[in-house]
């Protein structure tokens, strides 16, 4: 196993802002199916973008959720230490106000949060498909659209096109099945979609196996899965590096609601992605250095 695995700490770098809608630390040497991952949790998608505040790097995390009393949505920004600078909730109980805005004075900017989702449309997930948008200015820059609906949000907004819009760093979702485990995925800024399908039979085999297919061509395959139940392998995806991190522990030794994590990273140097400990925020050049790094929960259907 690596000195640095990666999951685990990757994920403690979420933003602090979230709480539990933050992305929640999984221990995979419980043994158990949470290390802080519930029921409550599995219905929840975040996402972080990077972009700058007062002339320095700063973190907006968008998160997606869902239950009984419908759909939420937590929108904040964190300094690279982890300190929350501004969050805004739209609970699921009070989605009757599925639009609206709000202001934060944030180090000498203004922030202005924006969202739309009165004629969103949802799928299975928490994450709206179209019909929508969300919307992050500072100082009348438009650094962060999410959404297909731009020009209404850029005529209630008033802001102006960014000299540099924020860029996608990270995401995390939960995914389910019974053999095979399916998600897209967007590897690179600005890239194209990918179909990711990580799939494992891990009832009543005595050599279980582990494939990870990308657009339906097998990029990975772990044998022996019993003893290499951890671990860590690079592909490439349309000639871009990226290391794949997984843990299937729970899998085959915690029982049948045990559920897998998975890490995409885009490759950097071990030195550049991890020097940090969990205690220590991010130096400005590490936090620009920092790629892409998409955190998967598979959860084996009953």
């Amino acid at each position: 196993m690596p000195l640095f695995w990666s999951p685990r700490m990757a994920m403690r770098e979420f933003p602090s802002c979230f709480g539990e809608s933050g992305v929640q630390v999984f221990d995979s040497s419980s043994g158990s199916s949470g290390g802080g991952v519930g029921k409550s949790a599995q219905n929840m998608v975040a996402c972080l973008y990077r972009t700058r505040l007062s002339g320095r790097y700063c973190v907006i995390g968008v998160t997606w959720s869902k239950n009984l009393m419908g759909q939420g949505l937590s929108v904040g920004m964190d300094d690279p230490d982890g300190r929350c600078l501004c969050k805004l909730d739209v609970k699921p109980w009070l989605f009757s106000r599925r639009k609206g805005s709000k202001r934060f004075e944030v180090e000498s900017s203004k922030v202005d949060i924006f969202w739309d989702l009165s004629a969103a449309k949802f799928g299975t997930g928490p994450e709206p498909l179209e019909g929508y948008y969300v919307a992050v200015v500072i100082d009348h820059e438009m650094v962060l659209l999410l959404g297909n609906l731009a020009k209404e949000a850029y005529r209630k907004t008033t802001a102006s096109a960014p000299s540099s819009k924020a860029a996608f760093v990270a995401k995390r979702e939960h995914i389910f099945g019974k053999k095979i485990y399916c998600t897209k995925a967007q590897f690179r800024d600005d890239g194209q979609d990918h179909d990711v399908a990580i799939e494992c039979d891990t009832i009543g085999l005595k050599e279980p196996c582990l494939e990870i297919c990308i657009d339906k061509k097998r990029v990975m395959q772990v044998k022996r899965l019993a003893w290499k139940f951890r671990g860590n392998q690079t592909i490439l995806v349309d000639g871009l590096p990226i290391e794949v991190f997984w843990d299937v522990h729970n899998w085959l030794f915690g029982g049948p609601s045990g559920n897998a994590i998975f890490m995409f990273q885009t490759c950097l140097t071990a030195e550049k992605l991890f020097p940090w400990s969990t205690s220590q925020g991010l130096s400005q050049s590490q936090f620009q250095d920092v790629g892409f790094s998409l955190i998967l929960y598979a959860w084996k259907h009953d």
